[in-house]
């Protein structure tokens, strides 16, 4: 599920895109909870069935009776309920649910679920719910401008959630401002094109990816390594991306400092050794990959030997040496290993001059599928930038070679392309 901020009316693609999908409908305590009735009825209009998740706050507003009746099934209130636990459930409501709205919702409860609280019924469903989360913030203009409140904003949806206002005009605090909730109709329509987003980006569903990413450091002794610039933001943005399309993720890293993508398995190694050790013994499995991108930037040689003391300067002479050894070429390896042409292989080739030229050189030489290249010299697309601008490579049968230049984007976007790009020349059946 792709991190995104919902703009309220946005269209949906498909004409019903709610029928026979099952909506669970949080409602939090603030005095917009009398708009769930309409929110309800409309949802249920659009063809879902409505499931309505209560807080003790919310009672306040606007009693069960009328969202039962209007929703046409049992409305959920308490988290230690016998009788409603053996009805439907917290769990069961979380794992069946094909969308989750929480409308309104209050500063309360961003900063529970930004915490991962499960204090009542609502933020249990929430937390242990797989579906994506539709978010329909309101309360006092004050509150909402709060850093706190924005804070909790930014890492929800960070984690995935979609976000539909609030809008702006007169509160029922008395204040003018941006706080209210947006109207009913405009969350069905945020809530459809939510569920056609998030069913369009389940394509790697049942598939195994694995991803390489960072610099590899490559010891001289104890304290010092030859390296490079790399981050590893390209190859964590690749994993995270492959996550919320549905993937088994398995992440060999370099010594960077990023956080795990959610979602995704991590494989810590420092040296190109290390990370050969990592992933060629993957091909050797039962069932392999389905995909490999390399997108570490692995060094090329290594010290030949490794000296176990730091090396003091008034040892080394005037003009010190080292001696080099080439390092193991995975992205070639895997070219060699892998039978039929499976996994996938995808390289990248970061270059500072004659960018195309080497990538299509790289991607005969290594057995690679695709290439991805960029110019690291070039203001934007370098090592640690947050953005980059990237050309596509793809070689076919008879070794023709297709050609995609892509603009500069943000490395989020950039692994978006990239694997809309990918899943397409996958195999079209999925392992089992």
């Amino acid at each position: 599920m792709h991190s995104s901020k919902v703009a309220a009316g946005e269209t949906a693609t498909s004409s019903k895109p709610l029928a026979g999908k099952r909506v669970v409908l949080g409602i939090s305590g603030g005095i917009a909870a009398y708009k769930a009735a309409e929110l309800t009825r409309l949802l249920r209009q659009a063809g879902a069935t409505v499931h309505v998740v209560m807080t003790h706050a919310a009672q306040a507003f606007i009693p069960p009776l009328t969202l039962q009746t209007l929703s046409g099934n049992p409305v959920a209130t308490e988290l230690f309920d016998l009788t409603q636990e053996s009805e439907i459930g917290h769990i069961t409501l979380a794992d069946s649910a094909d969308l989750l709205v929480i409308a309104p919702a209050t500063a309360d409860i961003l900063a529970r679920l930004s915490l991962g609280l499960a204090s009542d019924l609502l933020t249990t469903v929430a937390l242990a719910c797989q579906a994506p989360l539709l978010l329909c913030p309101a309360m006092n203009v004050n509150m909402w401008n709060k850093p706190q409140v924005q804070q909790h904003v930014a890492q929800l949806v960070a984690w995935g959630a979609h976000i539909v206002g609030p809008a702006s005009g007169e509160l029922a605090c008395g204040w003018i401002g941006t706080g209210r909730l947006v109207e009913p109709t405009e969350i069905v329509a945020a809530a459809e094109s939510v569920l056609v987003a998030s069913q369009q980006h389940q394509d790697l569903r049942g598939r195994w990816v694995v991803i390489t990413a960072g610099p590899t450091y490559e010891a001289i002794d104890p304290v010092r390594f030859i390296g490079n610039r790399s981050s590893g933001k390209m190859g964590f943005a690749l994993a995270a991306d492959a996550a919320q399309r549905g993937a088994e993720v398995t992440l060999v890293a370099g010594p960077v400092a990023l956080e795990t993508p959610p979602g995704v398995h991590r494989i810590n190694v420092e040296s190109a050794r290390e990370m050969s050790q990592a992933v060629l013994p993957l091909l050797d499995r039962t069932r392999a990959p389905d995909c490999i991108v390399m997108a570490a930037a692995v060094a090329d040689h290594r010290p030949s030997e490794v000296a176990p003391r730091k090396r003091k300067k008034q040892d080394l002479g005037p003009h010190p040496t080292i001696a080099l050894t080439e390092n193991p070429d995975i992205l070639r390896s895997l070219g060699q290993k892998r039978r039929s042409g499976l996994p996938l292989l995808v390289g990248f080739a970061a270059e500072t001059h004659e960018v195309e030229a080497y990538a299509r050189r790289k991607i005969l030489e290594k057995g690679c599928d695709v290439i991805i290249a960029n110019n690291v010299a070039e203001d934007g697309s370098g090592f640690g930038t947050d953005t980059n601008r990237v050309t596509i490579l793809t070689r076919h049968a008879g070794d023709s070679i297709d050609v995609l230049a892509l603009p500069l984007l943000s490395k989020s976007a950039v692994a978006d392309k990239i694997w809309s790009h990918i899943v397409p020349l996958l195999p079209s059946s999925v392992p089992q």
